[in-house]
């Protein structure tokens, strides 16, 4: 748990010190406007969703303990102007994903989108081409929405067991698409958790 929330603090609050700075810029160029407004503007939040499986919904946890609430609570404590989204849902594969992001896209603006699936799709022996297929269509679709969103990616890697091939070609689609797509990424989520026991939970 503690590798994820610094993985996600780090590049949450780099994105959104950006768009602080972005916010910045125009207020200077504006310094006309109305100062009631300007405030106004400034402590209104931007949303931060995080879009995922299990690893976010944070499932055999209280939603207070799952990563997306301590992130909020970081966020909090440095004053910045962002809310954190849950949009995680226990046992999705990336397929599953596809056909429900239209529907979350519409329910809040988003500024920070943050995508964690896949897992599920290399614990069934689902094709990487497939995964990678599904989560570039996601991607589209949230940039079709809100073309101004930042992007970070959530890698996954999956066991030796699933044999070499499949394993290198699963882990190396999150970098590509990242790359593809302009993103931030975190390499492999559950660095420093996958392979301590006590820190994992069946999956649901």
């Amino acid at each position: 748990m503690r590798s994820i929330l610094s993985s996600f603090l780090l590049l949450s609050l780099l994105l959104c010190n950006g768009c602080a700075n972005e916010a910045a810029d125009a207020t200077t160029t504006q310094q006309a406007a109305d100062t009631t407004q300007s405030t106004t503007a400034k402590t209104e939040k931007e949303n931060l969703l995080f879009f995922g499986n299990s690893l976010t919904a944070g499932y055999g946890l209280e939603t207070s303990q799952a990563f997306p609430a301590l992130i909020q609570q970081k966020i909090d404590s440095a004053g910045l102007a962002y809310r954190v989204i849950n949009g995680g849902v226990s046992g999705e594969t990336s397929a599953a994903g596809n056909q429900r992001i239209d529907f979350v896209l519409k329910q809040q603006a988003v500024s920070v989108f943050v995508l964690e699936l896949g897992a599920n799709d290399g614990l069934r022996g689902i094709q990487p081409v497939e995964t990678k297929k599904n989560l570039q269509s996601i991607i589209d679709k949230v940039k079709a929405k809100y073309p101004n969103v930042k992007l970070v990616m959530a890698g996954m890697q999956m066991p030796p067991n699933m044999g070499p091939s499949y394993t290198k070609e699963f882990s190396e689609l999150y970098p590509e698409l990242a790359k593809k797509n302009n993103m931030a990424l975190i390499p492999f989520l559950l660095q420093g958790v996958a392979d301590v026991p006590r820190l994992n939970l069946e999956d649901g």
